[in-house]
């Protein structure tokens, strides 16, 4: 070793840790919990806004803190008291009717399902394009999220207007779609950017052409991570589907609309807390079926 290579080595750090305890790039600020302040900011504008913005304007500040205060402490006691869950329970099975639920709970179903299989049509399509092109990236990703970020009562009553579509569960469906676009979409293009390169030349090798590399090859091997992201915007859907009712529509959201019109009379809050149960049950069995199509598609070796 060199005079100039030893004194370098001696007045060198090893590496960029070693001077005053910086990371590589040489920036304390890196060192800090910043998804822990993100959060505890964020919590702090959620409380601030409601329940200290909301009671400015009465000059009760200190009211709505109380209020806070004294609905958290009561908590537990309308969580263990069982009049509430003997009165759910008489609703559901004597005044509704395992029958009526069911029936609510097909039609939420099928409103799902309808818009989630034209979601997927139409997001699948749009990846593979969005993957061979990659000049269409940037729009069709950043369209589909201004999609998601539209108000869903605002995008559900915007199809009321619309010649054909009208009061019912047409334009819930539409909606529905639009909403799901953006978890497939993405997933899809993530999925198939996400195949070996050796495997594809691997079949180019073989004589396959691209149409048949996709269908074989690709898509296959990306299954696990579109099915991934169907999975995610049909749970969403299910939640969203909820309004459909406002506009006219049919699905489990009836009772939480009923509930809202009635409250605070009685059955009132029976009907809302039913629409949440079964909404969260239909969720809860979608997300078991998406499991085992998983399970039944997906080859062992891609299964993580």
């Amino acid at each position: 070793m060199s005079q100039v290579d030893e004194h370098r080595h001696a007045t060198e750090p090893d590496t960029p840790e070693d001077v005053d305890g910086l990371d590589p790039d040489g920036s304390p600020l890196r060192k800090l919990p910043v998804r822990g302040i993100a959060f505890a900011v964020l919590l702090a504008v959620v409380i601030w806004y409601l329940f200290i913005a909301e009671t400015a304007a009465n000059n009760n500040v200190a009211g709505g803190l109380r209020d806070l205060g004294a609905g958290l402490a009561d908590l537990p006691r309308l969580l263990t008291d069982t009049s509430g869950y003997s009165s759910w329970w008489t609703f559901i099975t004597e005044r509704e009717g395992w029958a009526r639920i069911f029936e609510n709970m097909v039609d939420h179903v099928q409103l799902v399902a309808m818009s989630m299989l034209i979601a997927s049509v139409v997001s699948i399509v749009l990846g593979v394009l969005v993957h061979r092109v990659r000049a269409f990236r940037g729009p069709v990703l950043g369209f589909a999220s201004i999609l998601l970020t539209i108000p869903s009562l605002a995008l559900f009553a915007v199809f009321i207007s619309v010649p054909g579509i009208g009061i019912g569960d047409r334009g819930p469906i539409i909606a529905l779609a639009l909403y799901s676009i953006l978890p497939i979409l993405r997933n899809t293009v993530i999925g198939l950017e996400d195949v070996d390169r050796a495997v594809i030349e691997s079949a180019k090798g073989m004589g396959l052409n691209a149409t048949q590399r996709l269908i074989r090859i690709e898509l296959p091997l990306a299954w696990p991570i579109i099915l991934t992201g169907m999975r995610v915007a049909t749970l969403l859907n299910i939640g969203i589907a909820a309004i459909a009712p406002l506009v006219g529509g049919t699905g489990l959201g009836g009772y939480v609309r009923d509930g809202l019109q009635r409250f605070p009379d009685v059955t009132s809050v029976e009907r809302m807390w039913t629409g949440v149960v079964f909404t969260i049950v239909v969720a809860l069995i979608a997300d078991l079926v998406f499991t085992l199509v998983r399970r039944l598609t997906t080859s062992k070796g891609l299964r993580t």
